[in-house]
């Protein structure tokens, strides 16, 4: 009878002792991020805090420690410092990065699949929308969870259209048009000209584009019929004719005088300060455009000042288009599988929508999932509501295709060399394909 008494008390000590607290530090790296997109960052923070309580409950004790940095040198400071982590064995836990790195760093060993440590049908994954989802994923699987969402409009100056005789239901009419292919970005240039012409915009900014390359100008070769990539294949497309079609486009605006033979390599500050007081005529951008013209360029008017619209088709093959360009919530490979698992967990956690639209709102970026648009603090945002209406349902991505990186550097270097006249549209579009046939070999389908 004592041995049984000494037995049960001995089960009932160790039943009482807690369970040893598991302390983990988990790193966050966000590139391409200004003092807006803090929530990046912060909202792994608010996760890790959730999850700690969660344990808690369950009666176990998770300390987790989250530490973060958006400090670095560009984007290529970023992404060379998270590939030379990774190289080292010491890569940040979590990385907040472009879509497109997924399949080279897939491709590479540092990244780990997030449908390994997260049930993607249930809560809060399932309500991320699906077709950012897909931009996540590569080769069949899910590797990352959408961080945000964003398009790339289109903007014009109203007052410049209003004296190019457009009315305001004229103006408000306008994405409609854009959108049905009865406004093109021919008639956007033919409209540039008058506004130069008519001295409503100096020479040079009829109509005045990003002033470096970047997802936008794969929307015009989309203008004019190209196609990125073979759903069938998941090969890269190279469409002569459509390529030839969007250098001369430039070409074109160049030589009305509505664009600047030099514009490439413009500083954007200055870029910025333009467009937001209304010195060009047309322009495009990003959705986050907003925050900054809205905040540090000081339009306090931009509904009153600002139409936007998709990116107008170029011809008939083409079509109006606009391209999302996602960051996403990476975990990278490391030793301790815990690691990698705890890291996941906080990434779904993340993503839930009221933490999400955090960071939306606050960065002028769009939602990722389904409830964020019932959300008073969304709803309530007139850019996030209109933005999300007029551009999301048409917007695609570009692929993640482990040499898509090549296939844009070549495209905008083509389009430089013809925009400034060191070769013609056709000199420059042989050029480029003899480079990526060079480069991509199979990989490559020529049209």
């Amino acid at each position: 009878m004592k041995q049984m008494t000494c037995a049960l008390a001995l089960v009932s000590a160790m039943a009482a002792t807690p369970a040893l607290a598991e302390d983990i530090t988990i790193t966050v790296w966000a590139g391409g991020s200004n003092d807006s997109d803090h929530y990046r960052i912060d909202n792994i923070k608010i996760a890790a805090n959730l999850l700690s309580r969660e344990a808690a409950i369950r009666g176990e004790e998770l300390n987790i420690t989250v530490e973060g940095k958006r400090d670095f040198d560009g984007w290529d400071g970023f992404k060379q410092a998270v590939t030379l982590g990774a190289e080292a064995g010491n890569a940040p836990n979590i990385v907040v990065t472009s879509h497109l790195d997924i399949a080279p760093w897939a491709s590479a060993g540092y990244i780990v699949p997030v449908e390994d440590y997260v049930d993607l049908d249930a809560w809060p994954l399932n309500n991320v929308y699906s077709n950012l989802m897909e931009i996540a994923a590569f080769d069949g699987m899910q590797w990352g969870v959408p961080q945000d969402a964003e398009s790339r409009p289109f903007f014009f100056w109203k007052e410049a259209m209003k004296k190019l005789g457009y009315t305001d239901d004229d103006m408000d009419a306008m994405a409609a048009r854009v959108e049905a292919g009865e406004y093109t970005l021919r008639d956007m240039l033919a409209d540039a000209k008058k506004a130069v012409d008519m001295g409503l915009v100096e020479e040079g900014y009829g109509f005045y584009p990003r002033v470096s390359n970047g997802p936008d100008y794969a929307q015009f070769y989309q203008s004019f019929g190209g196609e990125l990539m073979d759903p069938e294949t998941g090969k890269l497309v190279f469409d002569r004719t459509a390529m030839t079609e969007m250098y001369q486009f430039f070409v074109d605006a160049v030589e009305a005088g509505v664009t600047r033979k030099n514009h490439i390599g413009t500083e954007w500050d200055q870029w910025y300060s333009e467009v937001a007081s209304g010195k060009a005529a047309f322009w495009h951008g990003g959705t986050w455009h907003y925050g900054r013209y809205t905040g540090k360029e000081g339009n306090d008017d931009f509904f009153g000042t600002i139409g936007f619209t998709l990116i107008p088709a170029g011809n008939e093959a083409g079509r109006a288009n606009t391209i999302t360009h996602p960051l996403v919530y990476l975990v990278t490979d490391q030793e301790d599988d815990r690691a990698e698992e705890i890291a996941a967990q906080l990434v779904a956690i993340a993503s839930e929508p009221r933490l999400n639209t955090l960071h939306a709102i606050e960065s002028s970026h769009l939602a990722i999932g389904k409830a964020e648009a019932a959300l008073d603090l969304y709803a309530g945002d007139r850019w996030a509501s209109e933005a999300t209406e007029v551009l999301l349902p048409h917007a695609n991505a570009q692929p993640n295709h482990p040499s898509y990186g090549a296939f844009s550097e070549a495209m905008f270097k083509g389009l430089e060399a013809a925009w400034t006249g060191v070769q013609t549209p056709e000199e420059a579009v042989a050029e480029v394909e003899a480079q990526l046939t060079a480069t991509l070999g199979d990989e490559l389908i020529i049209r």
